[in-house]
């Protein structure tokens, strides 16, 4: 594996959830203290638990693990860290602001962002500490920061001030209050990060375009910044001797190649390593060493020849939300679950049982309403473009906030509006256009604003509170968005995600997200799922086997309603294929 040749100090590895950065970081650890190096991994994922695949508690202090000689561990629970990093900055102003305002800050510390910069505060210590770094040859990390974050840290207005200027604001400033190091310490951990000397970025991805374009602007936006030194890791590639009596198999296999041969320009230098994809799941020591192996073999347990019970399909879902004939659809879900594939399956199947339906994408990829487009009497698509609502929302902020801003006050707020939240709002106002048509026709759209997002709007939040308050008083009879939004009735928000356990752990964390913001999803919607779509590779039978434990976990623990859609061998293009999506699940149970 040439990302660990002569590694340096620092490895970090980086990609979204569920492609396995936690699961390679394990074993490279593993491999190198097998090497003879001494080793600290630390772990910032909630969902792998290291403690659990060594068979230990770890937690968060340095524990040796005697298994593996010269290799000791170390857990941040990136939510604990934001907690106490939130009860610094709000434990001060408790009682001597008002409530409301308090509550205010509790929100805006409560996103994506703070829980980054917890974490980059707990790194920082790892990367600056002179007795830690004589006692390790190398630390590796299974998360890297974004280059948001490291943005955010560079500028030198980012540090000051927050509490007393950028209240009630949709903001990422805020989180920044809270680092209690010296600015000396920060600027140290960001030299380390960016020395390739002693610090080495393994991109991870899966064989899938969107899944490499996205490490594809990862690795652009870094190296913008001057952290130069990557490495790729393509992870789960399927192997060719896995095709010869599967047409499944055969269709993933020509899909991935296909993928790889078409491998995003940025991408194309780097030094790059392939990871088969494995048929058992990564915990326990024994499983974990044959991860960087060739090993690829199916064990002959797991592999049973049983169907899997009978599961609602994505039509059952839509028989219960034909009721009133119209309505808001949003579905939810982290990228590369296949929302917008999911959407459209469901408008095509209501706009086929003769119900007027709008649908609105924000795929950035634009060929699903290029399919559709005149091809369903019923059916209306339109498309909203993230990056150009981004820019116009960016700009209004600019023109109207920053325009009396010093040139340090401005810097700071041009880096607040590329954080994520400033997409999500941009893109829920564009949004916000269509949603009134839902009182007359259903409204399907591929993506949703989280809890968090929704709480900082003043579109929703702070504007709401204000009509409720106004509008109580006169006895009328009124509705906000929020309140659209909150009502099972109106509008019904479901979550998509995979039969894996970052992706459920991913998905149960934006239902919880969701609470807190009085909105309660909908259903559920486990897609591209292996164990419905009836694998003849031993390979794939063995993973099929492994979803049945999220699936039910779905189903019994975190969906008051839920769906299955199957794997695919085609790309579901087009209407004819995107109704056999609908219905697929249910036919396979019926003949079973």
């Amino acid at each position: 594996m040439r990302f660990l040749d002569t590694p340096p100090t620092f490895l970090f590895f980086t990609g979204k959830g569920g492609v396995g950065k936690t699961s390679l970081a394990c074993a490279s650890a593993i491999r190198l203290a097998d090497q003879g190096k001494r080793v600290l991994l630390v772990s910032t994922d909630p969902a792998s638990n290291v403690g659990q695949v060594f068979g230990i508690a770890i937690g968060n202090k340095v524990t040796t693990i005697d298994a593996v000689p010269r290799l000791a561990a170390l857990e941040i629970d990136p939510q604990a860290a934001a907690q106490q990093y939130r009860d610094r900055i709000v434990g001060p102003v408790r009682g001597v602001l008002p409530e409301a305002i308090v509550k205010s800050i509790e929100e805006q510390l409560s996103g994506a962002c703070t829980t980054e910069i917890a974490a980059f505060d707990e790194f920082t210590a790892l990367l600056t500490d002179p007795a830690l770094l004589q006692q390790y040859d190398t630390i590796v990390f299974d998360t890297a920061p974004t280059g948001h974050t490291i943005r955010m840290l560079q500028l030198p207005g980012a540090w000051t001030g927050f509490l007393d200027a950028g209240k009630g604001d949709a903001s990422c400033l805020g989180p920044l209050a809270g680092l209690e190091k010296q600015r000396s310490q920060y600027k140290a951990a960001v030299d380390a990060l960016s020395d390739a000397r002693r610090t080495r970025l393994i991109l991870v991805a899966r064989a899938q375009r969107s899944a490499l374009l996205e490490v594809a602007r990862t690795h652009e936006e870094l190296t913008a910044i001057g952290l130069a030194q990557h490495y790729l890791v393509i992870n789960g590639v399927l192997p060719a001797a896995e095709t010869a009596s599967d047409p499944l198999a055969n269709a993933i296999y020509a899909r991935e190649q296909a993928a790889l041969a078409e491998l995003p320009a940025a991408l194309s230098a780097l030094p790059v390593d392939y990871v088969a994809l494995k048929p058992f799941n990564l915990v326990g020591l024994p499983a974990l060493k044959k991860l960087l192996s060739d090993e690829t073999a199916a064990s002959t347990s797991g592999t049973s020849s049983s169907r899997p019970p009978a599961a609602p399909d994505l039509a059952s879902l839509v028989d219960a939300m034909c009721g009133d004939g119209h309505g808001l659809l949003m579905l939810m879900g982290k990228g590369g679950v296949g929302k917008t594939t999911v959407a459209a399956a469901i408008a095509v199947e209501l706009a086929s049982r003769g119900y007027p339906v709008h649908l609105t994408t924000s795929d950035p990829a634009a060929h699903l309403s290029e399919t559709l487009a005149g091809s369903l009497e019923n059916l209306t698509v339109s498309r909203i473009d993230p990056h150009a609502e981004t820019e116009r929302y960016r700009q209004h902020v600019l023109d109207t906030k920053g325009k009396d801003l010093d040139a340090q006050g401005r810097a700071l707020l041009e880096e607040d509006l590329r954080s994520p939240c400033t997409e999500e709002i941009a893109v829920f106002q564009a949004f916000s256009r269509v949603i009134r048509e839902a009182g007359k026709k259903f409204v399907v759209m591929d993506t949703a604003p989280t809890g968090h997002t929704l709480l900082l709007l003043d579109a929703t939040g702070a504007h709401h509170r204000e009509i409720v308050r106004q509008m109580g008083q006169t006895g009328m009879h009124f509705t906000t968005p929020m309140m659209q939004l909150q009502d099972p009735k109106q509008t019904k928000i479901m979550i998509v995600t995979l039969a894996e356990t970052t992706p459920v752990l991913e998905a149960a964390n934006l239902q919880d997200d969701l609470r807190r913001a009085g909105i309660e999803p909908w259903a559920w919607i486990i897609n591209n799922s292996l164990a419905y779509a009836n694998p003849r590779s031993p390979l794939l039978r063995e993973r099929a086997a492994n979803e049945m434990a999220q699936i039910e976990a779905v189903a019994l623990r975190h969906a008051q309603r839920w769906a299955i859609v199957p794997l695919q061998a085609q790309e579901p293009v087009g209407v004819d294929r995107l109704r056999m999506l609908a219905r697929h699940a249910s036919d396979i149970s019926a003949h079973s």
